[in-house]
């Protein structure tokens, strides 16, 4: 399974997802493991997190990043 990283570089992208009124969520430096159930799109607006997916490729996502997780992606 693989994690989609991209730029979400024109206005366009940004107001196509919404982004704007997404949610912030914040984490303290932590390592957990986590399972997607549906597919989720995120924008990284700070720092960087490493993505271990089970039997995959690691990714590493940083501000600016605009990432989409697949349903059922189970990774730390």
């Amino acid at each position: 399974m693989k994690v989609l990283i991209s730029s979400p570089s024109s206005a366009s992208v940004i107001i196509h997802y919404g982004i704007k009124s997404w949610p912030i969520w914040e984490c303290e430096p932590s390592k957990f493991h986590w399972n997607y159930d549906d597919k989720e799109i995120c924008l990284i607006i700070e720092g960087q997190a490493k993505i271990c997916p089970q039997n995959s490729d690691i990714y590493v996502i940083k501000a600016g990043d605009r990432v989409e997780f697949p349903a059922g992606l189970n990774c730390e």
